[in-house]
């Protein structure tokens, strides 16, 4: 990629979707809260929480919080509302249970300025693992394979969504995959960088989730990969492989 840098530096939005999620907030909000580089904007998309999500993130106006609470369809109906607000150039998207490591905005931001690219992909520690951003295997691993981790590890241009529309709504959890894969198909730009952004969790994955997540996941790749035979063949040995978690 040819390199060029922006005479300004680029703003940035991190994107929260909620629902109940006091257990998990303040955890994040100290991880915002300890960013080398503060010029970010913090905006949250709540389903209607009941417990004290509201109250938690209302004590934490000093992150230049946006928040909205309403009923919404799933996490991307919330994301799509939260882009919606969001007046910066990138964002990101963090879950609750996420956390960013200190440098994590100073290091996107760099990686925007330097290389102006649509998304800014970089590694995200899962557990005790490192998932470093894949290039030229998303016939294998989907988004994972040209990207890296949506939340938490990728920085997104906002005018994207312009171009090439919000989460679709009839995938409740490959839709970040869907968009990411599209837009990349349809000539988005992209920048891989090795900087640990954070910490993603993926607690609370349960034995329905994987049949489900293989459902979906299918879906992207027909949509987004040539060869469907091939990606037929993929999927039954996937089944195979998880068969005993089905």
């Amino acid at each position: 990629m040819k390199v060029r840098e922006l005479k300004n530096p680029p703003t940035i939005s991190v994107i929260t979707a909620t629902f109940n999620a006091e257990k998990y907030l303040p955890r994040l909000i100290e991880s915002l809260r300890n960013q080398t580089d503060k010029d970010f904007s913090w905006i949250v998309a709540d389903g209607g929480s009941t417990d004290k999500t509201l109250e938690i993130l209302k004590k934490a106006k000093d992150l230049r919080l946006t928040l909205t609470s309403q009923a919404d369809f799933g996490i991307y109906d919330a994301l799509n509302r939260g882009i919606k607000n969001v007046s910066s150039e990138y964002y990101i998207v963090m879950g609750a249970d996420d956390r960013f490591n200190i440098d994590a905005i100073a290091n996107y931001r760099n990686c925007a300025r330097e290389s102006n690219a649509d998304i800014i992909a970089a590694a995200v520690k899962v557990g005790d693992k490192i998932w470093y951003p894949r290039k030229n295997y998303g016939w294998l691993y989907g988004m994972a394979g040209v990207a890296s981790s949506h939340s938490v590890g990728l920085l997104i241009r906002r005018s994207l969504h312009n171009k090439y529309g919000y989460y679709p709504k009839n995938l409740s959890i490959t839709a970040d995959q869907m968009f990411i894969k599209q837009a990349l198909m349809k000539g988005a730009s992209i920048y891989r960088d090795t900087f640990i952004a954070g910490e993603l969790n993926l607690t609370g994955f349960s034995s329905n989730s994987v049949i489900h997540f293989m459902a979906e996941f299918f879906t992207v790749q027909m949509k987004t990969e040539r060869f469907r035979i091939f990606q037929i063949c993929l999927f039954f040995l996937r089944l195979m492989k998880n068969f005993k978690h089905l």
